[in-house]
């Protein structure tokens, strides 16, 4: 009997993290099926020899397919890296339910339906690896992107669930929660801020944009971080939770150590909340 060969299958990598990590894969002798929902952002990766297919990880029907290609193909997803997301930006008040809607599907619901549908396959080998690219932003909230971090948050928790209960079936789930890693990150989320004509944040409106941007602010290069976490991951004994990148340990640290109040007030500063008070 013929036995499939192990593919890495990576979402996401229209640009930035996802493209590097289907380069470091690669380069340590990965096969990979690097996927972006426009293929002709991978032609980079194709031109250097990897395998690129469209896939809108958020189209379940385009799930299926893809996972049927791979079959046919002899291949069987050994490690699947969850890593498409975006951020929603803005003030709470003026993120309407569609973006919160959207968001959790990229961010969580698109996700978990793909585990579902290729941890089946790592079931029957008892063996096989979920990496889940989730945020430091799930830890530790900030102002002006509350439905980026609730939607980390819950990917972390979903993440933690998922790696207690696969554990016992053979596959192995690490939680990745980079920091400021360099990326197109920081100008879509800029691009995306919900920000109304009549909001009462307009008056921050610099503030407001500035966490748009901030997860580049001395970001580590795309393609450090993606050496340092395959290195890691193809570690036997990979920890279970994987923080890099700039602040990455710093806020989960701020959040655990501080009193709420003190962040309270070192957020409201970062991004100009409190101006809003005084100018009352």
């Amino acid at each position: 009997m013929k036995h499939s060969q192990d593919v890495v299958l990576i979402t996401g990598c229209g640009s930035g993290i996802g493209q590097a990590l289907a380069r470091a894969f690669h380069q340590r002798g990965h096969h990979v099926c690097a996927t972006a929902r426009r293929v002709d952002t991978m032609a980079e990766l194709a031109a250097e020899g990897i395998m690129t297919r469209p896939l809108d990880v958020t189209d379940a029907s385009g799930v299926g397919r893809l996972l049927d290609e791979l079959r046919q193909e002899g291949l069987s997803v050994s490690t699947l890296i969850n890593n498409a997301g975006y951020g929603a930006m803005g003030p709470m008040l003026d993120v309407p339910d569609s973006e919160w809607q959207k968001q959790f599907d990229v961010n969580l619901f698109a996700p978990m339906a793909l585990v579902r549908a290729v941890v089946p396959d790592m079931i029957r080998h008892r063996r096989g690896t979920v990496v889940n690219i989730s945020s430091v932003s799930g830890v530790m909230t900030t102002p002006f992107a509350g439905p980026y971090c609730a939607s980390k948050a819950a990917f972390n928790a979903a993440s933690d669930a998922l790696r207690m209960e696969l554990k016992p079936l053979g596959v192995r789930v690490v939680t990745v929660q980079p920091g400021g890693i360099q990326s197109s990150f920081g100008s879509n989320a800029a691009n995306q801020v919900n920000l109304q004509a009549d909001s009462p944040y307009q008056a921050i409106k610099e503030g407001v944009l500035a966490r748009a941007n901030e997860s580049q602010s001395k970001a580590m290069p795309a393609d450090t971080f993606a050496r340092l976490l395959v290195e890691k991951l193809d570690q036997p004994d990979c920890p279970a939770l994987i923080r890099l990148g700039e602040k990455s340990r710093l806020l989960p640290w701020m959040k655990q150590m501080l009193p709420t109040r003190l962040l309270d007030g070192i957020l409201s500063r970062r991004f100009q909340l409190d101006r809003l008070s005084q100018r009352g």
